[in-house]
């Protein structure tokens, strides 16, 4: 029996290893992502870049009346408007037209928003409500409230009541859609976990519902009190006896320009100011929400 000899393999040489470089490069062919950083703008810079339209076009109406491109029997100077201000302030007139329209719209306001509410919540939060009063009331609100004026003044005659209850019927159908909007689409499974402890229904809207719903009712709120300014003008053409469209008419009849000038602004103001109220309301209920715009 002979003897074999193995011969060993020589052992592989050993590499280096070679070190991690600080930064490595990214794979050929991907994208580095870059994050777009939210720039900090202050309030007042805001508040000028907001303030360029309004500006501008205030200036281009001057220009054009002071060139002559605007007659007076077409649109007053915003110097005859200013002076009409003046007058309309002195004499009394404005701040009663003032008093007197927001009261019929404040009240309209507050009867619709009630109603569009309590609407809301009865047709998005139980099936039956939801049966009986939901195609009725979509039936209802594409009806133009416009149309209604003659059937107003038919029932109610030309009092104040005719005016406020056209105001509130416009503004219902908006408070009515985004609240039954929100109510539906409240998470279900908190609402189930909430009445396995033996929480009762009306406890669950006040509690849960209307809280998750709410970014839906400021939206209705916003829309509803920018109506109430809209079917105000409409409701004013009632043979209003006092008010900014008993200014407006009346202004028509002398063919004042400058006084329905006036008018017309001031009911771009008080849409403006609802507007904004809405929005400083959103800011205080829901603190966490950001500006619309603000990461652009």
């Amino acid at each position: 029996m002979s003897d074999t000899t193995t011969t060993a393999a020589p052992p592989a040489p050993v590499r280096p290893r070679a070190e991690p470089s600080a930064v490595e490069a990214p794979p050929t062919g991907l994208v580095v992502p870059r994050p777009q950083l939210r720039r900090a703008r202050g309030r007042g810079y805001a508040l000028a870049v907001r303030t360029i339209g309004p500006v501008a076009l205030l200036a281009l109406w001057w220009v054009a009346s002071a060139t002559g491109l605007l007659t007076p029997d077409v649109l007053a100077s915003p110097t005859e408007v200013l002076r009409a201000v003046g007058e309309l302030w002195s004499n009394g007139q404005l701040p009663d037209a003032l008093t007197t329209s927001l009261t019929r719209s404040g009240l309209g306001l507050l009867i619709g928003l009630a109603a569009g509410l309590t609407l809301g919540i009865t047709t998005g939060f139980t099936r039956l409500g939801d049966e009986l009063l939901d195609s009725s009331l979509q039936t209802l609100r594409t009806i133009p409230f416009l149309s209604l004026v003659p059937l107003f003044m038919v029932w109610f005659g030309i009092n104040e009541t005719a005016k406020v209850l056209l105001i509130a019927v416009a503004t219902t159908f908006p408070m009515y859609v985004s609240t039954s909007s929100g109510v539906r689409n409240t998470d279900p499974k908190l609402i189930e976990a909430m009445r396995s402890f033996g929480m009762g229904r009306f406890a669950l809207v006040r509690e849960v519902v209307l809280p998750g719903a709410l970014p839906s009712l400021l939206a209705g709120l916003r829309l509803s009190t920018t109506l109430s300014v809209i079917a105000l003008i409409a409701a004013e053409e009632i043979n209003a006896t006092a008010g900014i469209g008993y200014l407006m008419s009346q202004a028509q009849s002398y063919a004042r320009t400058d006084i329905l000038a006036v008018c017309i602004l001031v009911y771009g103001l008080l849409g403006l100011a609802a507007d904004i109220l809405v929005r400083l309301l959103e800011r205080v209920l829901m603190p966490w929400r950001t500006p619309q715009g603000a990461a652009r």
